[in-house]
């Protein structure tokens, strides 16, 4: 692999990790119609893009992690004042893990991805299904709920919808919001929840991938060619994040909408009718 195609899938692992049009899809159709799979093939250059796209959340949102943090401990302090003060931030956390335990059941699944990511037609399903959720997300009554007034079903199915969004081409931010928006969620809490939500998702299965790559050994030069893709993913991730924030704020979703729905229909219909 060169540093340029290291930029390239960096950049485009930063954009669809983030903006609703699924990182997956866009991977899988990438590696079918440009024939570039080995592109894809090293398991430590995975792992570098997902340290790369978590920096990205973790700098579009440490005041919010922060806080998190501080409530936690605030648990551990003296005062009632404290305690309380804390409260809401702690409410998210309990939030954040309650949504985060349906992941254990995608453990289950993880041996069937790949075999759904090699069918083009089902990854062109799977987008236009990303795209009518958006479309319904656009057009619902924005809720007033945030972490004092979620409830602990809300938690629940959006985290279900997390591990539903394994799918290759079902989008896992825009599955996630999108089911937030349905809840009742207030615009922005659902874009935070959604990507506070990932964190410990990524994390662990970032910490599990980069066992095994240095089990298989890491070349001091394969590291250079990949640390260009990884900061790539980090910048294009935090602007990507930025621009989510105010698209959703403004219920402004319709634009990714249509993209889905459009390049589902080609990829379904190239997976029909290519030779």
């Amino acid at each position: 692999m060169s540093i340029w195609i290291s930029l390239l899938l960096g950049i485009i692992q930063g954009a669809t990790e983030f903006l609703p049009v699924s990182s997956s899809g866009h991977l899988a159709i990438l590696s079918h119609l440009l024939d570039v799979e080995e592109m894809r093939g090293n398991l430590l250059f995975d792992v570098l893009l997902h340290v790369g796209t978590l920096g990205a959340v973790f700098a579009a949102f440490y005041k919010d992690i922060a806080e998190v943090c501080v409530g936690f401990f605030s648990l551990f302090s003296a005062g009632k004042r404290k305690s309380e003060q804390g409260r809401p931030a702690r409410r998210l956390l309990l939030l954040l893990i309650l949504a985060t335990v349906p992941l254990i059941i995608a453990v289950f699944f993880e041996r069937y991805v790949g075999v759904l990511a090699d069918n083009l037609l089902f990854v062109g399903a799977a987008l236009i299904v990303t795209g009518l959720l958006l479309y319904i997300a656009d057009r619902i009554k924005p809720g007033r709920k945030n972490e004092k007034t979620a409830l602990v079903s809300d938690a629940a199915v959006v985290g279900l919808m997390q591990v539903v969004a394994v799918i290759p081409g079902l989008s896992r931010s825009g599955s996630t919001i999108s089911t937030g928006l349905m809840r009742g969620f207030d615009r922005k809490f659902a874009v935070k929840f959604s990507f506070l939500m990932s964190i410990p998702a990524v994390m662990g299965a970032t910490l599990l991938e980069l066992r095994k790559a240095f089990s298989e050994g890491v070349a001091a030069e394969e590291f250079l060619i990949f640390l260009p893709g990884m900061l790539a993913a980090g910048v294009v991730g935090y602007f990507a994040i930025v621009l989510i924030k105010k698209l959703a704020d403004a219920g402004r979703f319709g634009v990714f909408a249509y993209y889905c729905a459009a390049v589902g229909l080609v990829t379904a219909a190239v997976a029909i009718f290519k030779p």
